[in-house]
């Protein structure tokens, strides 16, 4: 695959992040951390990871707006285009230890997505996809969802919500409803890793309520 001009800068801010949260998490106890809420934390390493990513964009688009996930929204010179960044996703497992954490960026123009990113530094996988460019793996397999046709064949994933009780007891009612039908449930704790897992046909169906934009 050819990546754009615009793919290839995305794809070198979300490496560079993470390269440095793989060094972050090789040294994950001794990190700073403070609580934002119950079980929603925010670390250094998914401070440093999001300022990373952020000059390296505005190295290239300066006048770009961003949405990001801990600074918030800041508007740029360009009213049409707008970085969408999750530095890290998967913080919690990333402070537990769990190599299970990915560093998106997805590029928005007049309210489009149209481009996107999703960098696992653990397992050194680069998901990319592009309008008109399709969607790929490390850039030189193009993904594809599974081909199952039976429900009970499907491995399913899925997020709990675990900050809301009544969306926690709807959601574990749905779980009861749909793990007799499936042959097995997930729950990873990374939103962009699920979806580029489903594209990647490595799972068969993915469900979640209440996502935030970089997710």
């Amino acid at each position: 695959m050819a990546a754009s001009t615009l793919l290839n800068i995305m794809i070198r801010a979300a490496q560079k992040a993470g390269r440095a949260l793989t060094r972050d998490f090789g040294e994950v106890e001794n990190l700073q951390v403070s609580r934002k809420g119950p079980a929603d934390f925010v670390s250094n390493a998914d401070l440093n990871a999001e300022e990373i990513i952020r000059d390296e964009l505005l190295k290239a688009r300066p006048t770009y707006s961003f949405l990001l996930e801990e600074g918030g929204e800041i508007k740029g010179e360009d009213g049409q285009h707008r970085w969408i960044v999750d530095p890290l996703d998967g913080t919690t497992n990333f402070l537990h230890g769990i190599p299970l954490f990915a560093s998106c960026i997805a590029l928005e123009r007049n309210g489009d997505i149209i481009a996107s990113v999703i960098y696992n530094p653990i397992m050194e996988e680069t998901f990319t996809a592009e309008r008109g460019g399709g969607a790929w793996l490390d850039g030189r397999k193009r993904l594809r969802v599974a081909a199952r046709r039976r429900i009970s064949d499907c491995l399913a994933v899925t997020g709990i919500n675990s900050k809301n009780a009544t969306a926690n007891a709807r959601e574990i009612r749905q779980l009861a409803h749909i793990t007799p039908s499936v042959a097995g449930i997930r729950r990873s704790g990374s939103a962009c890793l699920d979806l580029a897992w489903l594209a990647a046909g490595r799972y068969d169906i993915y469900w979640e309520a209440n996502l935030s934009p970089w997710d």
